[in-house]
């Protein structure tokens, strides 16, 4: 699957798997898709596409239905893989924000690394657009966002244990993207 009907295919994909099951999480969804929308003009014309679908899909694996490892990035991109969706997108999804920390945590590290972890703006907007949205679905800052993780979840959850490893990797991301997001805003100077 491929094309500008990739993240609608995507939306309503989410929509059928979260609206109803898990409001929360699907309002989360949404922010995220739209923040990523918003971001996407830093990525290639090629990558917007993807971005905006990985955003929409990247937190499938919550469904009930589709719950199997427990890694609900890993049950996603299954999910993805059966559906026949871009490989890029199916790793985009299994390796969002620093999953691959929660993998090696609760022994999944290497059914996780059955699936490439694309280095780079594309996932870094994504998981910008992920560490930058509260689970309403509000923007918010990527601190306030770790608070309410650790906040949530407590200090046992692999999630919280995992941002010990890789807290500094997800800061790093949303720097860079707000980097190229000033960049993309940065006026002209008459050289005149």
């Amino acid at each position: 699957m491929s094309g500008t009907w990739l993240s609608d295919w995507a939306r309503n994909t989410a929509r059928r798997l979260l609206a109803a099951e898990l409001p929360r999480r699907w309002a989360h969804t949404a922010g995220v898709a739209r923040r990523a929308g918003q971001v996407a003009r830093v990525l290639p014309v090629e990558e917007r596409e993807l971005l905006v679908a990985a955003a929409w899909v990247h937190d499938i694996g919550y469904a009930s239905e589709l719950v199997d490892t427990g890694l609900h990035s890993l049950d996603g991109a299954h999910y993805l893989v059966r559906a026949g969706l871009d490989r890029r997108v199916c790793g985009l999804v299994a390796h969002h924000s620093g999953a691959s920390a929660v993998a090696e945590l609760t022994g999944l590290g290497e059914r996780l690394a059955e699936f490439g972890d694309e280095r780079g703006r594309l996932r870094d907007a994504l998981w910008y657009a992920d560490m930058t949205t509260s689970p309403d679905g509000h923007p918010t800052t990527v601190e306030a966002r770790l608070a309410e993780i650790r906040r949530r979840r407590g200090p046992d959850d692999p999630v919280v244990r995992a941002l010990e490893v890789n807290v500094d990797e997800r800061l790093a991301a949303v720097r860079r993207v707000h980097r190229l997001l000033r960049r993309t805003y940065q006026p002209v100077r008459d050289r005149g």
